[in-house]
């Protein structure tokens, strides 16, 4: 595949998704000169590391955090915490850059005034998948999700209320930036498994950055 073709030919373009969700197509590529250090940065004070579910399942999604809160799993649950389980210090603080795109996606997709406090980076290879589910571990359920695709392309899941519910196929690409909230905070979403691809910057790896208010 060309190197163009991993990002978005629409970038600049909104693609609507509901009522209050959309994508917002090449978004983050301003972003990156600052962006890509930064999350260097993070993986080298909290390297990516695959969590263990309360079902025992080893995700086959790589994670870290940072931010005031990381979200984590293991066998106790799904939840958020001030440290990283693994070093035992505070997650690394929430780069202005990444605090900054999130505020200014989420208010061109219609939600002001957002400020995260909590910062998923997920590295997806290929294979690798993540499937339906909710965010509902936000005690802020108002504030909307950002988030950030960089590297291999994926299917981005969008579905409804409902698990049963059959989801839109979205593709994602290198810098297209997906916010939903309101009315469609609650829907169902995943990652369809990554094909073998290979990003001319990023390598054979897709990451992707979650922004959300959680406490």
């Amino acid at each position: 595949m060309l190197p163009e073709l991993f990002e978005s030919t629409l970038a600049g373009t909104r693609d609507s998704l509901g009522e209050q969700a959309c994508v917002l197509r090449g978004y983050a590529l301003p972003y990156l000169a600052q962006l890509l250090p930064a999350l260097d940065a993070i993986q080298e004070a909290a390297p990516f590391r695959n969590m263990t579910t309360p079902g025992g399942y080893v995700m086959s999604v790589a994670l870290t955090n940072c931010g005031a809160l990381g979200w984590t799993t293991d066998r106790h649950g799904y939840r958020y915490t001030g440290r990283d389980p693994q070093s035992g210090r505070p997650w690394p603080a929430m780069p202005e850059v990444l605090s900054r795109l999130a505020s200014e996606a989420a208010a061109e997709a219609g939600f002001s005034r957002f400020e995260p406090d909590a910062c998923l980076i997920n590295r997806y290879l290929p294979g690798s998948r993540l499937s339906l589910h909710q965010d509902k571990n936000e005690k802020d359920a108002a504030a909307p999700i950002v988030s950030v695709s960089l590297g291999i392309p994926a299917v981005f899941l969008f579905g409804g209320h409902e698990r049963a519910d059959r989801p839109r196929r979205v593709p994602l690409f290198h810098g297209d930036v997906a916010v939903w909230g309101g009315v469609d905070r609650m829907r169902y979403h995943g990652i369809m498994p990554l094909k073998e691809e290979r990003h001319p910057v990023l390598g054979a790896q897709r990451i992707n950055i979650t922004l959300r208010k959680a406490g």
